[in-house]
């Protein structure tokens, strides 16, 4: 089949490809809501079926609180397994759908979660189908859904790594940055630092008291100097709490960090400053709580390579790919931190995630299909 065959086929696929857009959209699937999480995986379980049939192999695993895990294998033509990785979690709280609906204006689909990811849900499942409809070969593929990515996928990280073990190559279908694919991602550092002083009545006794908050006021600009832009790390305080009223010496008060690395060294270095704080007034205790939630991608040769090949099936379609480092991080960094062959943001092309303003762009979901498609045939020819 020519660049252009494919590209006719997936294009006249796109009327039903945005329709199947509206049906993910309009499941409503925050993070933090385990029975619209629950109710939103039997509904796309359902429709992946319809789309593509009963799967050769179902895994699914119960993540408790969080949204389950489920794994679908469809067995291929050629020898190998390609994972397919997808959340279907989004940021955006129950209800937001009936203040925001889904819509197309201007060539344009918005709504709760549709750049961040459900596009590159729908752009995974049809892959696979017109693969199948086109009768090309392609390796057995193996769709990952999980219900906790927006969170830090503390549930679904295991599973991550275990499924990811066997394949050619994993390929996230996280949204693109204005076409580019993503081979680089930050590492992601979640801490909380606590001080803990000693409470006393501001004006009948106050040298009796040991203020947490000026302790935690005099070690904040010392975690926000740890930030080292050369090394591509970057230290943020986002929140700050503590104390009873303006007239307490306030017993306790915390700040909630964000970090991101470049370079996995960093953790070590980062961790000592942040264990070696210490405040002026030896009164105050600190405590330092948090971790490390994901590693940052740091792309190796497999994965290099994978890049190579998506680089030249696209200007076998006529059009220049190109690659870009990013400050989010994904589930393709557990995959990566393996060393592991992983390829990211083959989803949507669009903006405005964990925004009001987020839209996905119609018109490039049909040559985004094309270039997957041209991945899977040539991960089955490499493999056979």
């Amino acid at each position: 089949m020519t660049p252009s065959d494919l590209a006719a086929a997936t294009a006249q696929a796109l009327p039903e490809m945005i329709e199947d857009l509206r049906t993910l959209v309009e499941l409503e699937t925050p993070s933090n809501d385990k029975r619209l999480l629950d109710a939103g995986l039997a509904a796309i379980s359902g429709w992946v079926v319809d789309r593509l049939g009963e799967p050769d192999g179902t895994e699914r695993h119960d993540c408790g609180p969080h949204g389950d895990v489920l794994a679908l294998t469809y067995r291929g033509t050629a020898p190998g397994t390609v994972l397919m990785l997808c959340h279907y979690d989004t940021v955006w709280p129950a209800g937001t759908l009936a203040e925001w609906p889904f819509e197309v204006v201007d060539g344009r689909a918005s709504g709760p979660g549709v750049f961040d990811m459900k596009t590159g849900l729908v752009q995974a499942v049809w892959t696979l189908r017109l693969l199948r409809e086109l009768e090309l070969p392609h390796p057995s593929v193996r769709l990952l859904l999980n219900g906790d990515e927006e969170i830090g996928s503390p549930a679904s990280r295991r599973h991550i790594e275990r499924l990811s073990e066997d394949v050619l190559a994993t390929l996230v279908f996280e949204a693109s940055l204005d076409g580019a694919l993503k081979t680089s991602r930050k590492g992601v550092g979640l801490f909380d630092v606590t001080a803990h002083g000693i409470e006393s009545h501001a004006g009948l006794d106050p040298f009796a008291g040991a203020s947490a908050i000026h302790a935690l006021a005099e070690v904040v600009p010392r975690i926000a100097a740890l930030s080292a832009p050369e090394r591509g790390t970057t230290v943020n305080v986002g929140l700050i709490s503590g104390g009873t009223g303006r007239n307490v010496i306030a017993a306790q008060a915390s700040c909630g960090i964000d970090i991101r690395i470049a370079e996995p060294e960093e953790t070590k270095r980062i961790d000592a400053a942040l264990h070696a704080l210490a405040p002026s007034d030896q009164r105050v205790r600190l405590t330092v709580t948090g971790e490390w939630n994901r590693p940052p991608m740091v792309p190796g040769g497999p994965s290099r390579r994978l890049f190579e090949q998506a680089h030249a099936i696209a200007a076998e379609h006529g059009w220049e790919l190109e690659e870009t480092a990013v400050g989010g991080a994904s589930d393709g960094n557990f995959v990566s931190a393996l060393g592991r062959p992983v390829l990211d943001g083959l989803g949507a092309l669009g903006s405005g995630a964990h925004a009001r303003h987020e839209h996905t762009v119609l018109a490039p979901i049909p040559a985004r299909t094309a270039l997957t498609i041209g991945l899977l045939r040539a991960l089955a020819a490499d493999a056979t």
